[in-house]
């Protein structure tokens, strides 16, 4: 008997995972699809057409960009649902309007014309009862300190060049956003709770807990 059939993860399960850069999305994302035998949807960059053009100039290209973000991401939750369910998806589609949307406006670096057209587009599309929405939404937290070490410990180039104060903001807008999210059940795990890669094990509690939050808020996704 495989964690799914142990915890009665429906097969058609669409759990979604969100959180700030750095707090391990992609390694959640792995190992529960791993676990419950569910395929995975990772955001597609080598293939954005806007993403070189917008780090040469934000405010030209972010309407833009986030547009291309939204129309992908839309697409793929079209698939998902279309394969009938099962996946594990790293990021969402709601974290578009809601942090990097937003945090281009606020910056001007989106006018209040593209942003107010951006988000109208983003309500009609998304925040309806005819969009699919994931079934669960996992927001992965820790403490500022905690996300910045493991940005750190990764060592990405681009990110160890970023000033400490961007990522001190992007984690702030993101514990701002989660706690007004209400488009999907959310389940919260702290980023000290686990450890998936030194200890597979550890996979196991979360299964348990997703199953259990599941049922919870079962009569919410009817």
């Amino acid at each position: 008997m495989n964690l799914r059939q142990k915890y009665n993860i429906p097969n058609n399960a669409v759990i979604t995972i969100a959180g700030t850069v750095g707090v391990g999305k992609s390694t959640i994302t792995n190992a529960l699809a791993e676990a419950l035998n569910f395929r995975t949807s990772f955001e597609k960059v080598d293939s954005n057409p806007y993403l070189e053009k917008f780090y040469n100039d934000f405010s030209r290209w972010s309407f833009h960009l986030q547009i291309y973000f939204l129309a992908e991401r839309f697409k793929e939750q079209k698939r998902i649902f279309e394969y009938g369910g099962g996946f594990i998806q790293d990021r969402s589609i709601y974290e578009d309007t809601g942090i990097f949307a937003k945090m281009h406006y606020d910056k001007g670096n989106m006018s209040q014309i593209d942003f107010e057209n951006y988000t109208s587009l983003f309500e009609a599309m998304v925040m309806t009862p005819y969009f699919p929405h994931p079934d669960l939404l996992i927001y992965l937290e820790g403490s500022f300190e905690d996300v910045l070490a493991r940005i750190k410990e990764r060592g990405r180039p681009m990110e160890q060049q970023t000033p400490v104060s961007y990522w001190e903001e992007m984690h702030a807008r993101y514990e701002n956003w989660i706690d007004q999210f209400n488009a999907c059940p959310v389940l919260r795990l702290n980023i000290n709770d686990y450890d998936l890669k030194s200890n597979n094990d550890s996979i196991e509690p979360i299964i348990e807990r997703i199953s259990y939050f599941l049922e919870q808020t079962r009569h919410l996704r009817k």
